[in-house]
């Protein structure tokens, strides 16, 4: 059973993702057939999300690159738990995903989604 708190947190967090974020994607790629072959499939999931740079003092050069984003996307709604190797899409540029936080502190409630994405070459 969700906790009541979690579930307030992820009430705000989705409004907080509403109101200062935007709309974007989470494309998520699988790969080719194993036996007949030919192109993995992208499957495009609508969701919100908010893209900001990281603080300074956690640009590491090794693990955090200048050109990361910290992007948070709101769990409600959305029909897949971002994963590592997953396109993050906001504002017209694709951010691949290096890092995610589902932020799930009971088991059960999504509270939001954190990653970490970087630039598309």
């Amino acid at each position: 059973m969700a906790n009541a708190l979690y579930t307030r947190l992820q009430a705000t967090a989705k409004r907080l993702i509403e109101k200062y974020g935007q709309t974007g994607a989470i494309k998520r790629i699988s790969p080719p057939d194993p036996i007949e072959g030919g192109e993995g499939s992208t499957i495009s999931y609508p969701a919100k999300l908010v893209p900001m740079s990281y603080d300074q003092r956690y640009v590491d050069g090794t693990t955090i690159l200048a050109n990361d984003r910290q992007v948070y996307v709101s769990s409600v709604g959305l029909a897949v738990v971002p994963q590592v190797g997953d396109i993050v899409s906001a504002g017209g540029v694709d951010y691949r995903v290096i890092n995610a936080d589902p932020n799930n502190y009971d088991g059960v409630t999504n509270v939001v989604f954190i990653v970490q994405g970087r630039i598309v070459a």
